[in-house]
Formats: C-alpha cells, structure tokens, sequence
C-alpha cells in the first residue's frame, strides 16, 4: 500500500511563458499553455518531489469566447462564457480536448494521447475531471452529436425522468453584467430557460449563481421534495457512463468527480460499479462537502477518496489564520473514524484561496506545520496545488476573478512564483528566491517523508494529547503513526510568535497500542525538522517524556524504532 499523492495542475497556465499578462487579455495577448509543455523532464521533476498522481484541471473542452474559425470551432456568447477562457467546469463537449490546450488543434487528441503515455512513462496515474453535475449552455458534441443532451427532450414539462434538463417554463433572463464585460452588445436567448448548475431552478439567476451552466437531470424531482424517480432508470445515466468509459479506455487512471453529492447517491452506485467492472483498478475522488453524505458516497456510491474540506482543511486554516485551538484536529479525526483513510486531504486547490494570499495566511511559511499535520496524520490522500510549494500569492486582478486571493481559473493569464520554477520548461530553482527555494525544499522534505515512511504509508495513527496535559494544546499538537516495531512521532507548533519548549510523554498505553516492549530500549531519531539523535529506554521516554524545542509555526518528526 502506498499514501497517494496528487498534484493538481491547469495545463491552461502551467506551461504559459508570458510574464506581462493584461488584465482580461485575449489568448494571443497573454499566452496559454499547452500539453506539449509536460515534457517528460517537467514530468520527471514532479514525480521526484514524491507524487505519484497528476490531475490535469480543465482538459476535458469547455466554453470559452476563443474562436478557432479555421478549423471551425467557433467562441463562446461571452454573456454566458465566465472570463475569455471560461470555466473549466462549463463543458461543452464531454468527448473532446480542449483546443486552447492544443499545439495542432486538429491533432489535439493525439497530443493527450501522447500526454497519457509520458505522464505514464514518468511513473504516474493520470487524474482528469469528470462534470457530472452541468454542462455549458452551448453544450454540443461534434465528436458524438448523436449523444448530444436535450435532444428528445419536452421542453414543456419542469422535471420528467425522461428529459436530461430541467425546465424553468419562460424564457432565461441573465443577470445584468454577466459575462466577460467585453462586448456584451451580444445577445443571448433561451426559451424555456433551463435551471442552471447550482440547482437554481428560476429563469432569474444571479450574478452569484453557475449561470453559465446548466442543470443535467438524473431523476430527482426538486420542485417536489427531491422525489427519486429511477425506474425506469433515467435517461441521462447510461449516457454518463458512456462518457467514463470512453475516457477510461484511453488511459485516463482517476476521476475526480466536480461537485459529486449534487448528484444522487444511486447513480454513482451504478456508474462506478459500472466502470470498475471493466476497469478495476481506477479510482473515483468525489468532490463532496456535507460530513453527513461521507458514509453513502464511500459504501453506497463507491467512491474510493473524498473531499476532506469541511473537516480538516477548515480547521488547519482556521487554527493558521485565526487563532483556533490546535486541539481542533482530534475532534476531525474523530468525526471521520472509520472513514479517515478514504480522505483526500489539501491547502490548496483551484477553488481555494492560496495560502500565501493576503486572504489567508499572508505567508506561505505559517502553513508548514498545518502542510506537515495534512500529509501525516492518517492513511488516505493527499494533495497540491502547482505553485503551492513555492509560495504562490495569486497577487492581483487577472480578468472574470478579480483580486481575491485565487489562481483564476476563468481568464489567460500567469502563475509568477510557479513561472520561476518552471523557468521556461528547466523545471530548476534557478530563478526562485532564497524564501521560495527553501519553501519548496520542506514541502518536498514532507512530499517525500510521507510518501516513503511505511509508518505514514500505511500506519495507525495515535492521539498524544489526552497524555500530555502539561503541553499548550491551543497551540501544540502531537501524535504518532505506527507500524510494528516503528513509529513516528510527529510535533507541531502553530504559535506564530513564539518558541516552544516542553517534553511530549508517550504513555504506557501507546506503547502497548504499538507493540513495543515497554521495558525494552528505543532508538530515537529526527527525520524532519529536528537534530536529536539519542538512545533511551522506552520507560525513559514514558516518564521523563521527549524534549522538544521548537521555533515558531513549525515541525518536527522523529522516527521510533525498537533496538
């Protein structure tokens, strides 16, 4: 068994060489990156820092206001395109590349087949998105039209297992300013409007609202308490699943599936039965955000990760940003007993503020030891975010999403601090600053520790808190992961200001739990930020505890093994 490991990147901006991007920028003024920049050096590069998946964000073609005419690939209504490059969630095509992403439009699916097989040649799985939930308003498919959705639809009826839309019954009145706010003397109309992807079932949306986007029908009646109506089975189901299996015999390893708990339980228990039938070993990561759907999407649905946002993500930023007490974490692990290894846990992801933002820590460095509790403390997941490592800051305004602390993902534009890694396709640290080099350095320090240490890989995970009442739990935090005859004892200071200094006991229990003699002697070592290397007694150890010095908001790992 092994911990995995994703890094998430935008091939839109990943490979983009342009550092004097303009605000709302058109493609040929600002750039855009392309498959053909994941060589297999930059491949090599991110499977070195210890990944061992690789989530390509926004390939599947998707609106944009971008033409292609030569090749006639026509642009988006920019009153239904978020930004000029669009949101990657708004497909319009689920059976197709996007051209942008292309070096040869026309030959764009050879170059993700060739994607495919560097990405696996490099010694990683290959993760897309699945968007189940909603497609663009201009959905349609010029690889498969036959499958287009809406096309045997009555448009008179709201709901009907038989239609793959919901029907508001009048025509769509967008929401004043929507759109790029470029060239908005276009027009677009829709009679009846459809309800579009936030489960908003009015022809009024908001500004706020996914009104790009459209609703898919998989048989629930939401004007009528939500009632099921899945015999016979809805139309739209074997549809998607075609739509898997498709990607899925090209090569594609992992879906992670966009706003999972929007869609029934009940299709994801047929879909991903479905899938794996044919193809056992991929795996389904469900974008999903209510603690109280986690059981039925992993037993029922079959999912293998989920989103671990709400529990550890919100409390590790809450304990960096705010002040929380350290002692938040037990009660998320506790919540998830049973459940823990089938987290994906993450700072940072395309939806998220980044860490170094002014909107969240201000400072990449005051996330090492929240970075260092999410890729250790329990089996399951874990994942980053490209620029993460050296520090993104995501300063500015880009274009559709504004100055609010996020890489956007609706406009052409750059990614500074990853530019400087990336270096032109070097993939070095020629080009970072002395802060930035040493940030990436500890994150791969962490990358490479809990991908490696079996005891992170595949141990159990112990509480020292309840042990350790003399410790400051507001802002220390302690546990161990272990293996038979190892362990791993992991420290955390989230103080910002000050050093800490104090001993962490190991209880008598803890030893028993881990099948240590507890009369017997340890060797202790300092595997992550640390330099202890001693001998003592595990007795020792349980009555005197381990000392620990710690400078502010930071990490140390020490290994435990029996002599």
């Amino acid at each position: 068994m092994s911990l995995i490991s994703i890094y998430q990147v935008l091939p839109r901006l990943f490979g983009n060489k342009n550092t004097n991007p303009v605000l709302n920028g058109s493609r040929e003024e600002n750039g855009v990156g392309k498959m053909n920049d994941f060589t297999p050096h930059i491949l090599k590069q991110i499977k070195s820092m210890g990944f061992t998946h690789i989530w390509y964000t926004g390939l599947i073609e998707h609106a944009r206001c971008t033409a292609d005419d030569k090749f006639g690939i026509p642009g988006g209504n920019p009153r239904i395109v978020k930004g000029r490059a669009g949101s990657p969630y708004a497909i319009t095509d689920y059976y197709d590349i996007d051209p942008d992403l292309a070096v040869s439009v026309p030959n764009r699916m050879q170059e993700f087949a060739d994607l495919v097989k560097r990405t696996h040649a490099a010694g990683l799985k290959f993760i897309i998105d699945f968007v189940p939930n909603h497609v663009a308003r201009q959905y349609h498919s010029d690889v498969k039209p036959e499958a287009d959705f809406g096309l045997n639809d009555c448009q008179e009826w709201h709901f009907s297992p038989l239609n793959d839309f919901y029907y508001t019954g009048e025509p769509l009145h967008l929401p004043f300013g929507s759109g790029t706010n470029i060239d908005l003397q276009t027009t677009y109309e829709e009679n009846p409007a459809k309800a579009t992807g936030n489960d908003q079932f009015s022809a009024w949306p908001s500004i706020n609202d996914w009104y790009e986007t459209v609703k898919l029908n998989y048989g629930v009646d939401y004007m009528n308490n939500q009632h099921k109506q899945f015999a016979p089975m809805p139309v739209l189901w074997p549809k998607m699943v075609d739509i898997l299996l498709y990607w899925a015999q090209k090569g594609v390893d992992a879906f992670r599936c966009d706003m999972a708990e929007m869609v029934p339980v009940e299709f994801w228990h047929f879909a991903i039965a479905k899938v794996k039938s044919q193809y056992p070993d991929i795996q389904f990561v469900a974008e999903v955000y209510n603690p109280n759907m986690y059981r039925d999407y992993i037993f029922t649905g079959g999912f293998d990760y989920l989103y671990d946002k709400v529990g550890l993500y919100d409390t590790l930023r809450g304990i960096t940003c705010w002040g929380a007490p350290a002692y938040d974490i037990t009660q998320t692990w506790k919540n998830l007993e049973g459940i823990n290894n089938k987290m994906l846990r993450f700072l940072e992801n395309h939806d998220e503020q980044r860490i170094a933002s002014r909107f969240f820590a201000g400072c990449a460095e005051k996330a090492i030891p929240a970075m260092l509790v999410t890729a250790t403390i329990n089996q399951g997941a874990l994942m980053l975010y490209f620029g993460q490592e050296v520090g993104e800051p995501a300063n500015g305004e880009s274009g559709f999403s504004g100055d609010d602390g996020r890489t956007t993902i609706f406009d052409y534009y750059n990614v500074p601090a990853f530019q400087r890694w990336y270096n032109g396709g070097k993939a070095d640290s020629a080009l970072l600053s002395d802060s930035e080099r040493r940030l990436r350095d500890t994150y791969v320090s962490i990358l490479r520790m809990a991908t490696a240490e079996k005891c992170f890989t595949d141990g159990a995970f112990y509480d020292l808190m309840w042990a350790n009442s003399n410790v400051d739990s507001s802002k220390i935090y302690a546990y161990l992961r272990h293996v038979e005859g190892e362990a791993m004892l992991v420290v955390v200071n989230f103080d910002a200001c000050s050093d800490r200094d104090f001993n962490i006991h190991i209880p008598n229990h803890a030893w028993q739990t881990m099948g240590f003699n507890t009369m017997g002697e340890v060797s202790v070592t300092a595997v992550f930020g640390g330099s202890l290397s001693i001998r003592q007694s595990a007795q020792s150890i349980d009555e005197t505890g381990l000392f620990v010095q710690m400078p502010p908001m930071s990490g140390v790992v020490y290994k435990i093994k029996e002599v």
